[in-house]
This record gives structure tokens, C-alpha cells and sequence, in this order.
């Protein structure tokens, strides 16, 4: 076994509160760095790590035919991008899930003869049947049953909607699938459900994008592949205490992407909550964590929340603790100290925001309610300009046209492109951490 990287947390906040002050805001930064000190390293073993490949085989998937050209080179390249030793296998889903290697099942070491009979494997596939995602998960959930440790990661694409079974029945598979593995999902092309794909990667800690070139495939694949290949702990969760009269009002990941943590908590001990964070290799997340606490004398200070870094021990065995910090809170009777907003708490405020509201406004436009998108749209137009997140001012600017981005006053175009307005709906999560300025902003009672 290589090395673990090194775990920091760096807590960002205003502790000072108001008299009579309840809410303590706090950024929690967890970064990882190679055990060298480097931003990238060793990862973990080979013998560590799972890789499932799931591309679609669905009758639409050869129309045009380019679409699954294109997954059977992607999922070739990411046959080629694996480890030697890395346990791998290859799905291909329609209606229900099969083997396309090994054919026996279970999952085989890569190694030069395994990835030449993958890739011939992968080029025989051809495109019938319908859509029934939950079938195909659950036979990667099968596939990983024999490696109960390690690194776990799936990459599931598709190009069409969940068809050919009920969302009860995908929820079924989502709900126990959810902490046996990562799925990185993507939608190839323009007729699958951006609001489907992204709850099955939501449930499974993973990324959703839209490649809607299938030209684009290759790169995204490698991408994937390599960043699963850089992991090196397997299962990471974010553990959080707070004083009794206390109550954890929300824990959300905010970058590199917004993601709600807060219904995930698993008990661990009193006063404490886990929230899984899946894998980590050498890279830097950041959490917003928001506690409600009993207001105190003023001069008083709190220990409001104790945040650990932990990877779980398995029954009855203590978790291993990788970094520590506290968040921390203090009544004051000075104006100018318990007004004053943590610049990096208001940046991520404001971007969880973003994603919202785009969500919204695309959805508001779906079902004809012009007002409401061109109002949503608008104030996502003046955030993504606040938050200095430029990619997704880009991408807003091909729905709508904006007349004054001061005031977020738009107008919605006519006709846009069905494939830019998923890829604003898919990436409206993905935050930035650089402010355009880096200026504090005051508002009365947030801490």
C-alpha cells in the first residue's frame, strides 16, 4: 500500500454574534495533498481499487450510430487508462444489465491480455432494447460485492430517459447502492432527463455532465478514469458534534459543486453525525456548516461545532481520525464585529444560490412560466457575475440576453439550443473559489 495523503481543515467564519445571536456560518476547507507534498502523488494500490464501466446499449444509442462508436472508443480508452492490478469489469444496459467482460462475471485484474479482450469485447457491442438504469447499477453493486474495501467507482453513460422502469424502482437501487460505491454519470447527446442523471449521481457521490458531442466522449472517459485512478482513501466522512442545546441546521459541500449533505448523516456518537464524502485522492473540498446554538452572556465564547476529518472503522472499531478543527462562537455587544460577513461564507452563500435559482428558471421555462424564468435567470445572471463564475455567465448568455447584468434584467431568447440549456441546467452546481472582488459584505445578523 502507497502512502495516504496528509489531511488539513481550515475553518473560515465570523464567530462574533449579536446579542441573542443564533446562527454560526462557518466554511470548512479539507484539503489532501500527496504524502510528498505535492498536489498530485501516489495513489492507492492497485489491489485497492474497483472500476465499473456501464455504457448504454439502447436501441437509440445507434441514432445516429456515431453515439455508440463513440462510447465503445470512450470505454475503450478507459479500459487502457486503468492500473496495472486495478479489478475491473464492463456493462453494457438496455433493458436489463449484461456482461460484456469478463462474460462470467465478477470482476478481473487489468493487466495487457485482460484490456485487449475488453476492448475486442467492446467492439462487437451493438445498440437494441430500451432504458432501466436501476438494472444496471445493480449489477455493478453485484460486481463489487467481492471487494468490500478499496476504492469503488463506477462510470455510468447514457443517452436517453429512465423508460423501462418505475423512478420507485430506481430509487430502490439508489438507496442501496448509496456508500458501496462512486458513479460518475454522463448523458451523451440531448434526449435523456439532466433532473435523473443527477439524482443517481447525487446518490452515489459522483459527477453528472452532458457530453452532447459524442466526439467528446474519448477525453471524458480518459478524464474520469485517471481522477478515479488518483484516489487513495476509499471511504471519507465529515463528522460533526455540537453541544446539545445546539441543532445542525445544514452541512453542504460547495465546492467544487453544491451538493446538500445534510439528510445523508449517519449517527456515530452523541452529540455527532457523519456525512460520507466517498473517495479522495490529493485534492481540496470545501463544506458550509450551519449551526443553530442557545445565545449566550455577551463575552461569551462556544464551542459551537468540533469538525472531524474520519474514515469509519468497521463495528466496533474506532475511526481513524485524519484533521480536526472548530467552529466557534462569541456574543458581542460591538455592531461592527457581529455584522461583518465571512467573505468566503457570502461567496458560497451566494453560489448555492446560483445553482438554485438556474434550476428553477430552466424549469419555469419548461413548463411555460415565462415570469418566473426570466426572473430566476435574471438573478442568476447578477450572482454568476458577484461570484466571478464566468463559465456560467457564458453559459447564461446563450439563454438568455441579457440587458443589464447590474440589475439582472433579461430577456429570454426564442431559441435556444437544447443542448445549451442542458449543459447551464447540468453545470449550475459547479462553484468557483476565486471573487472577482474580494470585498465583505455587511448584513445584519449572520455570523
Amino acid at each position: 500500500m502507497s502512502e495516504q495523503p496528509q489531511f488539513s481543515i481550515k475553518i473560515d467564519q465570523n464567530k462574533y454574534l449579536p446579542e441573542g445571536g443564533r446562527e454560526v456560518h462557518a466554511i470548512v476547507s479539507v484539503e489532501a495533498t500527496a504524502a510528498d507534498g505535492s498536489q498530485t502523488g501516489p495513489a492507492a494500490s492497485p489491489a485497492d481499487a474497483a472500476e465499473v464501466i456501464i455504457i448504454d446499449t439502447s436501441g437509440s444509442m445507434s441514432y445516429p450510430d456515431t453515439k455508440l462508436r463513440a462510447a465503445i472508443a470512450a470505454a475503450q480508452t478507459a479500459v487502457d487508462t486503468l492500473r496495472d492490478g486495478v479489478r475491473f469489469a464492463v456493462v453494457s444496459g438496455s433493458n436489463t444489465a449484461t456482461m460484456v467482460f469478463p462474460q462470467q462475471g465478477g470482476l478481473v485484474p487489468a493487466n495487457d491480455e485482460s484490456r485487449r479482450l475488453a476492448k475486442h469485447a467492446l467492439s462487437r457491442l451493438r445498440a437494441a432494447g430500451g432504458t432501466a438504469i436501476g438494472s444496471w447499477l445493480r449489477l455493478a453493486d453485484q460486481l463489487f460485492d467481492d471487494r468490500p474495501g478499496g476504492i469503488r467507482h463506477a462510470i455510468l453513460l447514457t443517452d436517453g430517459k429512465n423508460q423501462h422502469e418505475t423512478p420507485e424502482e430506481l430509487d430502490a437501487v439508489l438507496f442501496r447502492c448509496a456508500n458501496r460505491f462512486v458513479c460518475d454519470c454522463r448523458g451523451v447527446g440531448t434526449d435523456w432527463e439532466v433532473a435523473e442523471l443527477r439524482k443517481v449521481a447525487s446518490a452515489l457521490l459522483g459527477s453528472v455532465d452532458i457530453v452532447a458531442d459524442p466526439a467528446g466522449l474519448v477525453a471524458d472517459f480518459q478524464a474520469m478514469t485517471q481522477a478515479a485512478m488518483g484516489k487513495a482513501v476509499a471511504d471519507v466522512a465529515l463528522r460533526v458534534w455540537t453541544p446539545q442545546t445546539a441543532k445542525l441546521r445544514f452541512v453542504k459541500q460547495v465546492m467544487p459543486s453544491v451538493e446538500d449533505l445534510t439528510g445523508r448523516r449517519v449517527e456515530s456518537a452523541a452529540q455527532a453525525g457523519d456525512y460520507p464524502l466517498g473517495a479522495w485522492g490529493a485534492e481540496s473540498r470545501d463544506y458550509h456548516v450551519c449551526v443553530e446554538v442557545q445565545p449566550g452572556q455577551v463575552g461569551k465564547e462556544l464551542r459551537a461545532a468540533w469538525v472531524k476529518l474520519v474514515v469509519p472503522g468497521a463495528p466496533g472499531e474506532e475511526a481513524k481520525v485524519l484533521a480536526t478543527g472548530n467552529v466557534l462562537a462569541q456574543w458581542t455587544d460591538d455592531e461592527a464585529m457581529s455584522t461583518r460577513i465571512n467573505p468566503r461564507v457570502a461567496h458560497y452563500t451566494g453560489q448555492a444560490e446560483l445553482a438554485a435559482v438556474i434550476q428553477e428558471g430552466l424549469q419555469a421555462r419548461k413548463d411555460g412560466d415565462l415570469d418566473t424564468a426570466t426572473a430566476r435567470l435574471g438573478r442568476a445572471v447578477v450572482l454568476a457575475d458577484e461570484a466571478g463564475n464566468d463559465a456560467i455567465t457564458a453559459m447564461l448568455r446563450k439563454v438568455v440576453d441579457v440587458i443589464d447584468p447590474a440589475t439582472g434584467t433579461v430577456r429570454l431568447k426564442r431559441n435556444v439550443d437544447k443542448a445549451a440549456e442542458m449543459e447551464l441546467d447540468t453545470r449550475s452546481s459547479k462553484t468557483v473559489r476565486t471573487r472577482k472582488d474580494e470585498t465583505v459584505h455587511t448584513r445584519r445578523g449572520q455570523g
